[in-house]
């Protein structure tokens, strides 16, 4: 195939639709012969995922990798930021933790030059082997107060000579506003970048936006390259925490009930996703006490501040209600949600918290404390007294104790999680939902002749979806001409 310069998707603002395009653009480029893989310099996510070597990624590349069809590598996000507090996030480089920052020390410090290096390293490498690599920028492009220390946007785009097309959420409203006030406030060198606008998210007869299409790219002298219709039908894994404002909130009827503890540091909320495809469940993510009594399952999932989220669960007396619900409901934990279960965490080295040790929700014989040390792990195991090898991963900072024959899953001979011996389980696997049997005992609480669907087949399906989404709404031949130059 021929090569192509990098194709770069930037944004007027977050949740415009940027990691969606891009997955459907790679898909794309896949179907039609290319060898694509997605780059993203810095992510800012608590959504993430381990590498087949062992190293952790933002989850919306390892979805991208997996919409191109090749495994994850840590070279398509070199950098990770993890918010751990307000103003605080961990700094994972090429796949490791090296240390913890606030948002000013960051985004005002001297070590964005040393970052931005080891970006532009990491895409050199990338581009070696694949081709075209697909990029996605971070939220606006036009924060003039931070640009000069941008790392992932235009300085990238310049570094990588990538072809860039402005990305818009037309379903917010003031699309004429964010569209031509982004690119009045670039700097020439940047406004030579932007090949072209996408308009994401309409709705309704595209018809009606012949005019405005007319009128903006008179205004701004860029061509439309696309209106991309909204289209609930496909579904594919956001990472993004505004798209959780979107996600259910309350309990309903006639439908297996799982309620998901929303934590204030929630981490990973991604490994919920394939329980939203299934007819017969209502997945909700609620803090509200009533909800969570309305609740058939209750799952507290992984979180980033483990020691900080438990003690706001205890603070909204959300701890008491888990507590008289578990005789009669299942409770599950994911990750830090399964640490909390315990009777005590303990973090000696300040690893999340300046709180040395505190009380878990005495659920579950176990106890947690937490490591210097991170995992993050691919994993085959096997699930309770279930003949199937099943996959996941891990990525957590803590070791937890778990009495003998108290566990749920093997690894290799290893005994990993905790199972409670009724209905009531742990374990420090993400990913675990996506198995299709693991789903199915679920549903059968309620429903004894259900069975999930193969969430496998069902993403790959999505992928397909959204390339042809992309090619019946996206100039792909313009883009590919301009990638061709």
């Amino acid at each position: 195939m021929q090569n192509l310069q990098p194709i770069m998707l930037v944004g007027t603002g977050s949740d415009v639709g940027k990691s969606w395009i891009t997955t459907g653009i790679c898909r794309w480029l896949k179907q039609k012969g290319y060898q694509p893989a997605p780059f993203k310099a810095q992510n800012m996510s608590l959504n993430s995922f381990s590498t087949p070597d062992n190293l952790e990624i933002g989850r919306a590349q390892a979805v991208q990798a997996e919409a191109c069809g090749i495994p994850p590598t840590v070279e398509m996000n070199p950098i990770l930021l993890k918010p751990s507090s307000v103003n605080k996030s961990q700094i994972i480089l090429h796949g490791k933790p090296i240390g913890d920052q606030t948002a000013k020390e960051y985004f005002l410090g001297d070590n964005k030059k040393h970052l931005f290096e080891e970006a532009k390293n990491s895409f050199k490498q990338l581009a070696s082997k694949h081709n075209p690599i697909v990029m996605e920028g971070a939220g606006s492009i036009s924060e003039l107060n931070l640009k000069h220390r941008d790392i992932v946007n235009m300085r990238m785009a310049e570094a990588a000579n990538a072809c860039v097309y402005l990305i818009a959420d037309i379903d917010k409203g003031g699309v004429f506003g964010s569209v031509y006030g982004t690119i009045e406030l670039l700097e020439p060198w940047e406004r030579k970048l932007i090949k072209g606008v996408i308009i994401n998210k309409f709705r309704g007869d595209p018809a009606l936006f012949v005019d405005g299409r007319k009128k903006l790219e008179e205004l701004t002298g860029v061509p439309i390259l696309g209106v991309l219709p909204y289209d609930k039908s496909i579904i594919i894994e956001e990472e993004d925490s505004v798209a959780l404002n979107n996600r259910n909130t309350t309990a309903v009827e006639n439908k297996l009930n799982i309620a998901i503890i929303r934590l204030h540091y929630m981490s990973n909320y991604t490994d919920f996703q394939s329980l939203e495809q299934e007819p017969l469940i209502n997945l909700y993510f609620t803090r509200d006490s009533e909800e969570i009594n309305k609740a058939d399952v209750i799952i507290i999932p992984g979180t980033k501040n483990t020691i900080e989220d438990l003690i706001s669960l205890k603070e909204d007396g959300l701890d008491t209600i888990i507590k008289n619900k578990y005789n009669q409901t299942p409770i599950i934990g994911i990750c830090g949600g399964y640490q909390m279960l315990g009777k005590n965490i303990k973090d000696p080295f300040s690893v999340e918290s300046t709180i040395k040790s505190v009380d878990g929700l005495d659920l579950f014989d176990i106890e947690t404390t937490l490591s210097k040390t991170k995992q993050t792990v691919q994993r085959n195991f096997l699930f309770k007294d279930l003949k199937e090898i099943f996959e996941g991963y891990e990525i957590h900072m803590g070791e937890t104790s778990v009495p003998i024959n108290k566990h749920l899953n093997l690894i290799n001979g290893k005994e990993e999680g905790y199972f409670d011996g009724n209905k009531s389980w742990g374990t420090y696997l993400h990913g675990i939902f996506d198995n299709q049997e693991i789903v199915t005992e679920l549903l059968q609480l309620k429903y004894p002749n259900a069975k999930a669907i193969n969430y496998k087949a069902f993403k790959a399906a999505q992928f397909d979806k959204l390339a042809d989404w992309i090619d019946n709404n996206l100039d792909m031949a313009t883009i590919l001409k301009n990638s061709a130059q």
